[in-house]
């Protein structure tokens, strides 16, 4: 297995395991990306389902990464997934913790340049 493919593989796993532990405790993961309203269960509805799509995006791409199919879609995907996350938390800033907007683009920012770091360098 190439280095880059085994830093794929790493990448995509920590990513299935974001979303199943968002889906598993919402609350506790996004207290300080959305604040007391994390608290609320009609905010853990959506938070579930994003750690849902979180979880099944990145294990289609591992199995892509496995089967050596094209893996690119997939990374594309979560780039698109990522920068969503970056730019609804800035439209929303006024309502949340004031490091939420810098937070957001840290780690969505920076998941979204390496999983596109990662793009350009799989050879599918």
């Amino acid at each position: 297995m190439t280095v880059t493919r085994a830093t794929a593989s790493a990448v995509l796993v920590l990513r299935v395991s974001y979303g199943v532990a968002l889906v598993a405790a919402p609350r506790r993961l996004a207290l300080r990306w959305l604040g007391e309203a994390a608290n609320d269960a009609p905010v853990q509805v959506p938070l579930r389902g994003l750690g849902t799509r979180e979880a099944a995006l990145h294990t289609g791409a591992l199995l892509a990464l496995r089967r050596r199919a094209a893996l690119r879609p997939w990374l594309a995907a979560s780039i698109a997934g990522d920068l969503t996350d970056v730019i609804a938390t800035a439209a929303g800033r006024r309502r949340l913790p004031a490091s939420s907007p810098l937070a957001a683009l840290a780690v969505g920012g920076g998941s979204a340049l390496v999983s596109l770091l990662l793009a350009v360098k799989v050879e599918n």
